[in-house]
C-alpha cells in the first residue's frame, strides 16, 4: 500500500529531478533513495550477504585473531 505525501523542494532540485528521472518516475526514485536509510532490512540483507562470503569471513577471522595477539603484547 502506498501513502501520498507532499514535500517541498528547492526549484533547482525539482528541475534537476524532473530532467533526470522524469515526472512519472519521481516517487519511485525518491523511495529507492530513502528505503535503505529508513528500513532495517537493508542492513540485514547486507550482513547476510557478507556472512555468506566465505573468503571474506576467513580474512576477517585472520584480522580479528591478529588484533587479539597485538592486544596481548601491548603494555598496560
Amino acid at each position: 500500500m502506498h501513502k501520498k505525501m507532499t514535500i517541498s523542494l528547492d526549484e533547482a532540485v525539482y528541475d534537476g529531478l524532473y530532467r533526470t528521472v522524469g515526472r512519472r518516475h519521481m516517487s519511485q526514485f525518491i523511495e529507492d533513495l530513502l528505503r535503505p536509510h529508513v528500513l532495517d532490512t537493508a542492513l540485514d540483507e547486507g550482513y547476510k550477504a557478507m556472512a555468506a562470503d566465505q573468503e571474506r569471513e576467513a580474512d576477517a577471522l585472520v584480522w580479528c585473531n591478529a588484533l587479539v595477539v597485538d592486544m596481548a603484547d601491548e603494555a598496560r
